[in-house]
């Protein structure tokens, strides 16, 4: 009790500190010479912004930088921390999962978006078939990694199965199967649940993308005598190029941080973890927060190359409108 006081007091002094420091600002902006007001008001506006970043974003990168080159007693080790992440089996496969997962879903997301906006596009009941696919999108993660634990569920031979899939094998006259256990397919099983979420991200942003392709151009290819697959090829694909690389790159970096469905559904157990669940093992269950903070590292400088990538394209596409 008297460390949730003394947490709770911490906590109480720094929200009025911060008050206190908002409302000098306020004053300054208030007092601030007619000359320089334009410029001080906006600087006063994007201050507690920038402190707030500064606190809750800057000061924790850094001192996680430093973390990531300690032990577990907070002795600096060198690079100790990242010769284990590439060198230690149980490593590299959390490694090897990531990259799997990496390529898989975006891709595979993507792919049913993208086919399922072209096939019911104006189609009978558009608007509900597409509530169907999206609806995943309104679950946690957790709340999708219980669904599907339970659609995988294995009882045993001998004992009836709840679980959907085994059921299914069962009554095929197939053997129950332990699909969360079983590496290395137990990955591929959890990949599903990811594609199943956001593939209606995937198939919103597209179909958006497609009704904005010019229909002139669609006319003008269908007339030069192209088949469906030509213009979609030729005229659609490049017209939603751009939402393209937006959806590609946005699910690309959920699934670089993908924790909760690996948590909830094995814990990373049986060869399935990721690098972000993988960091939390580490430096809250192992008692390695420097090995915990150099994955953290390295999840940092997997997903910045990506998100620069996405800045860069949507700056020139702002450009060319």
């Amino acid at each position: 009790m008297e460390f949730l006081g003394g947490k709770f007091l911490q906590v109480f002094i720094a929200l009025a500190v911060f008050a206190a420091l908002i409302g000098l600002i306020m004053l300054l902006v208030d007092r601030a010479p007619k000359s320089a007001k334009d410029k001080v008001t906006i600087i006063g506006f994007l201050a507690p912004a920038a402190i707030l970043m500064l606190l809750g974003l800057v000061y924790p990168a850094i001192q996680t930088s430093f973390l990531a080159f300690t032990d577990a007693s907070g002795q600096f080790n060198g690079a100790d921390n990242f010769v284990w992440m590439f060198t230690q089996p149980e490593a590299l496969a959390t490694l090897r999962n990531t990259v799997i997962w990496t390529v898989l879903v975006p891709l595979l997301s993507t792919v049913f978006g993208l086919a399922y906006a072209v096939f019911i596009d104006k189609a009978r009941g558009e608007k509900v078939l597409k509530a169907l696919v999206f609806m995943p999108m309104a679950i946690s993660f957790v709340g999708a990694g219980i669904i599907w634990k339970l659609v995988y569920d294995y009882r045993g031979p001998s004992i009836e199965q709840t679980g959907v899939f085994n059921a299914l094998r069962v009554a095929v006259g197939l053997d129950p199967k332990q699909f969360l256990l079983d590496a290395p397919e137990n990955t591929f099983f959890l990949i599903i649940v990811m594609v199943w979420i956001q593939t209606g991200f995937a198939m919103v942003i597209l179909s958006a993308a497609i009704k904005g392709v010019p229909m002139e151009l669609v006319e003008a290819a269908r007339l030069d005598g192209a088949n469906p697959w030509q213009q979609f090829r030729n005229v659609t694909v490049p017209g939603i190029r751009g939402a393209l690389v937006v959806v590609l790159t946005t699910i690309t970096i959920a699934t670089l941080k993908v924790f909760d469905i690996v948590r909830t559904m094995t814990a990373g157990n049986f060869d399935t973890s990721v690098v972000a669940n993988e960091m939390y093992t580490q430096a809250f269950r192992a008692g390695e927060p420097g090995r915990g903070a150099a994955l953290a590292l390295v999840l940092f400088l997997l997903v910045l190359p990506i998100v620069v990538y996405n800045a860069r394209v949507l700056r020139q596409q702002r450009e060319i409108r």
